[in-house]
């Protein structure tokens, strides 16, 4: 079939359920939120570069088959932001078709210097959901400004979690700072098998002062995997529970005390099947944690 005529079908496959069936699946893992307890799947959905497909119909339709398919695997928290283009429409142009708005746990950034409530609410509008669950201040940008607006949401019940994020190692002497000196709920950072600097001061402080801990880039971006894939998948690998190396990547960094849920972000079904796995089976342990540290340190 040609790609024009694709254009046509998809579309009404995921509108009428004709993909191929979930099987249904054991209850993911989770862990609790610490500021309320609530329990929250180990392994989420981002949406950076992924979801902002444009127009693109068969590739929005993809996108759909993905979140019908997180959802239907236990998932829960789905992770976007005003500057990943498209990705918010199509999140809620999904959430629509499957009727999933009551399913999803709605993590969303505010952007801006200037006053963000007129961004947050065109952000609400395009993921078609009542409020936002989590609302982060994406990398810090004017956070002095914007985290007063969220608490004062979050007190008159229109926002249930308050966060900041930042990504690729920047900015960690402000974060800590600010995980010191601010009332929030979530943090969102860079963390993987070779991304470990997190593991000295931000981490430990998160147990500490009792704050939920989001994983962006556990892949980085997937240069992680396309490396290890030159390799074989070590044996003790199945002590737990991986049969490859997205899963093992992915048990590395929910298995961290301090770690809440890792967002890796993907369109291809196939991958999200994938990476869904990790919210199942055994957790290495301490010491297997350092044995797969050095084990792809060396590779």
């Amino acid at each position: 079939m040609r790609r024009r005529d694709l254009l046509q079908f998809v579309p009404a496959l995921v509108a009428t359920g004709a993909f191929a069936q979930t099987p249904a699946q054991p209850q993911p893992l989770t862990k609790p939120i610490p500021s309320s307890g609530e329990p929250l799947p180990v392994v989420g959905l981002g949406s950076w570069i992924t979801f902002n497909v444009g127009n693109d119909q068969v590739a929005r339709a993809q996108c759909t088959e993905v979140m019908r398919q997180f959802f239907a695997t236990g998932g829960k928290l789905i992770d976007s932001s005003p500057m990943y283009g498209s990705s918010q429409g199509v999140i809620g142009e999904s959430l629509q078709k499957l009727q999933a708005q009551s399913k999803v746990f709605s993590a969303e950034k505010v952007w801006t210097s200037s006053d963000s409530a007129a961004q947050i609410e065109a952000s609400r509008k395009l993921w078609q959901v009542p409020r936002f669950d989590l609302l982060q201040v994406h990398n810090l940008l004017a956070w002095e400004k914007q985290l007063p607006l969220l608490q004062s949401m979050k007190a008159a019940g229109q926002l249930r979690y308050v966060g900041i994020t930042t990504s690729e190692g920047r900015r960690h002497g402000e974060f800590e700072q600010i995980m010191r000196s601010q009332r929030i709920d979530f943090i969102q950072l860079s963390y993987n098998l070779l991304d470990r600097e997190a593991e000295q001061r931000l981490l430990p402080l998160a147990r500490e002062r009792g704050i939920a801990v989001l994983v962006n880039r556990p892949f980085r971006e997937g240069a992680l995997l396309r490396q290890l894939q030159r390799h074989p998948l070590p044996a003790w690998a199945a002590e737990i529970d991986c049969t490859s190396w997205a899963q093992l990547a992915l048990k590395f960094i929910v298995s961290h005390p301090a770690v809440t849920c890792a967002i890796p972000a993907t369109s291809n079904p196939a991958h999200l099947r994938d990476n869904m796995g990790a919210a199942r089976g055994r957790l290495p342990d301490a010491a297997l944690r350092q044995r797969m540290a050095e084990h792809v340190a060396g590779l």
